[in-house]
């Protein structure tokens, strides 16, 4: 990809070196622990339990957190890590922040009042608006805070375990989560989410599919506008994303893990399904041929 030396987003969020809110009681700042405690067992406190308990129960929050929020100022510190970044880590970086200026430029010209997300760039754990998360999990999005979550350590993952390399491979993870963030913008997330306590986990599953190989048809319609508008693409580049596809497709992952294939746990796609669906994105870029819910056959 010819990517060097073109716009990178402002929207990214480098929490690299971090980790999510401390672990103390409730997420409690232990040096807030003793006057908690001296505040419980007076008369006032006594008054107050009773109060914050009611609260906490209407908020959904647990009450020892909702105290310690209030007597922080309202205010969750994130502790830090030493963290050294690599040479390889900062290309990475700024890799990930030309690509998602990319994804801006292009939904920008596609959708009116298009929402620009933030990229949130981390290392072995993060916080989010979905919960607490760890690499292990890959990168993924949030539509309660509309950041994507990256921890660019998932690249590596890609060329040595699944052996899908190559930058353009990496431009299709971060199109496929800004695919998840349009979704999000039309209203199908939300669809989803209430969809989600009617059915069996077996009949949702199908339906998650959909979604995913929908966020693949997605980002093809971006790489498809891309190149229009920027001839970034070179010889070689949509092979790496296919192979991407190809790769990370459920039937594959489970036969390697396992042995042996589940479809009625798929939650992603097949190989070909995954590699079929961002091609048709690529080739039409037609946002109106990415009805995947609808859709006959996958």
């Amino acid at each position: 990809m010819k990517w060097k030396g073109r716009r990178q987003s402002s929207n990214v969020e480098d929490r690299r070196g971090q980790r999510g809110p401390g672990q103390g009681i409730g997420g409690l700042n232990p040096s807030l622990l003793q006057p908690l405690l001296r505040l419980l067992f007076s008369k006032v406190g006594l008054f107050l339990v009773g109060g914050f308990l009611i609260v906490s129960l209407i908020l959904g929050k647990n009450p020892l957190t909702l105290i310690g929020q209030i007597l922080n100022g309202g205010v969750q510190t994130e502790a830090t890590t030493p963290y050294k970044s690599t040479a390889k880590d900062e290309e990475l970086a700024q890799f990930s922040a030309t690509i998602l200026a990319n994804t801006e430029d292009v939904w920008h010209k596609l959708l009116k009042n298009y929402r620009e997300p933030t990229l949130v760039l981390f290392n072995g754990s993060v916080s989010s608006a979905c919960g607490s998360a760890s690499s292990a999990m890959g990168p993924f999005y949030c539509p309660g805070d509309e950041k994507l979550y990256l921890d660019l350590s998932f690249f590596d993952d890609m060329e040595r375990q699944l052996n899908a390399p190559g930058d353009f491979a990496q431009a299709y993870v971060i199109a496929h989560e800004v695919g998840h963030h349009i979704q999000n913008i039309m209203g199908i997330t939300d669809k989803m989410n209430q969809l989600r306590g009617d059915l069996s986990k077996t009949e949702y599953n199908k339906y998650s599919v959909r979604l995913e190989l929908q966020a693949d048809f997605l980002a093809g319609v971006w790489a498809h506008y891309s190149q229009e508008m920027t001839r970034m693409m070179e010889t070689g580049d949509l092979e790496e994303a296919l192979n991407a596809a190809n790769a990370i497709g459920d039937d594959r992952l489970q036969k390697q893990s396992s042995g042996r294939v589940v479809p009625d746990s798929f939650t992603h796609g097949t190989s070909a399904q995954r590699m079929r669906w961002f091609k048709k994105g690529f080739e039409t870029g037609d946002l109106a041929q990415g009805d995947t819910f609808n859709a006959k056959s996958l």
